[in-house]
């Protein structure tokens, strides 16, 4: 018979089974840096193929959508 039991509040773990077994456990890290220090967030909704990030004033959001993508950041452009 093959049982495994996972406490997490002691963080262990005990295999009973009658071949080797290899348990890999693993625990979400902390989080990371939040996106923005002014909390805006990311719209990529309309995101298409090689969008680029922009921040839209309007919206108060970065966004990536087609409006600016490599295809359209060209010499005399406005951006």
């Amino acid at each position: 018979m093959t049982s495994v039991n996972i406490t997490t509040t002691k963080n262990t773990v005990t295999v009973n089974e009658g071949d080797s077994t290899v348990v890999t456990v693993a625990t979400r890290g902390p989080a990371g840096p939040a996106f923005t220090t002014s909390g805006a967030t990311l719209d990529d909704s309309a995101k298409v193929n090689n969008s680029v990030v922009y921040f839209s004033s309007a919206s108060g959001t970065f966004k990536a959508d087609a409006t600016r993508t490599v295809e359209n950041l060209v010499d005399g452009g406005n951006f």
